[in-house]
């Protein structure tokens, strides 16, 4: 009789059926192989060559790619830019989804209508979000500006504008992200034993004082996570930028991925955007690594 799952009869089958679970692993390693592994190691190689996509033969120049991403400033500005948004999209997230959930954890009516309406648009496509926010954010016929004006204020030109460009894309970014981190916030509170609540009340605590000493604390892994994966996930961002500026104005919101298509689909340097994706590949494996040490290698913690 086997008295816990795992035990000898599980690893008796394991062991006996691990020619068939290799079998079937067989096609999904493929795929990875083909549409992930080796693109990868393939777009390292280009670093070193300077190739348009369509020449039947490669130039090799060594180093000239990385030597002239060091040089460019068209590079630094982007690394900025992409800085600033993935800083603030993240932050702010954290910031209204953690006051959401503060509010959604109480007796609210109505309150599973509201988690379903916060969350909607993390599931709203990217490209329709930008598209929709591009109209409303019209410095003439725009759904924002024309509300402002019926309080006599003038609104900004908003995404032709340099000042307000990355504002309003950042902008976008927060509104599709904030359910999410209200989600995990949510659920994080919803964990947070009574016990620790009720005692404080006891001791005559108020609810600043109960968020500030017990939930605070508590929150902090749930914190961390969001603020690593959404660092990941905002150093991605191209097609809010691509539907809504197109990296403009004036580099305004010219972020790393935009930066890489350009010189990928526009200039038909693949040698240089190769070194912009080795360059967000670092930045992306080192948050990657964070994340993983901070979650125990993907092994549960008793």
């Amino acid at each position: 009789m086997v008295s816990k799952v795992g035990g000898s009869l599980t690893h008796h089958f394991l062991e006996k059926e691990k020619l068939a679970l290799n079998i079937f692993l067989i096609p999904s390693i493929v795929i990875i192989l083909i549409f992930n592994i080796f693109p990868a190691f393939y777009s390292f190689v280009l670093t070193f060559f300077e190739w348009n996509g369509f020449s039947p033969t490669k130039e090799f120049i060594a180093f000239d790619n990385y030597i002239s991403a060091l040089k460019d400033p068209e590079l630094r500005n982007s690394i900025v830019v992409t800085l600033i948004y993935s800083v603030f999209v993240t932050f702010a997230s954290m910031l209204l989804g953690v006051l959401i959930a503060l509010t959604l954890n109480k007796d609210l009516k109505g309150k599973s209508i509201f988690r379903l309406i916060y969350f909607i648009p993390v599931i709203t496509p990217s490209v329709a979000s930008g598209v929709t926010w591009k109209y409303l954010f019209d410095p003439y016929n725009g759904v924002i500006n024309n509300l402002l004006g019926y309080f006599n204020i003038v609104g900004p030109l908003w995404l032709n504008d340099p000042s307000w460009a990355l504002f309003s894309v950042s902008t976008v970014g927060v509104w599709k992200r904030t359910g999410f981190c209200m989600v995990i916030y949510l659920a994080a509170l919803q964990d947070i034993s009574k016990s620790y609540l009720e005692a404080a009340q006891m001791d005559g605590a108020n609810e600043w004082q109960i968020f500030r000493y017990i939930k605070f604390p508590l929150l902090t892994p749930t914190s961390l996570f969001l603020i690593i994966t959404g660092l990941i996930e905002s150093f991605q961002v191209f097609d809010l930028v691509y539907t809504m500026t197109y990296g403009g104005p004036i580099g305004a919101t010219d972020v790393l991925g935009f930066l890489l298509y350009r010189h990928a689909f526009k200039y038909f340097n693949l040698g240089y955007a190769s070194v912009v994706s080795v360059l967000m590949f670092i930045i992306l494996f080192v948050l990657s690594m964070a994340q993983w040490k901070y979650t125990g290698g993907g092994r549960k913690v008793d």
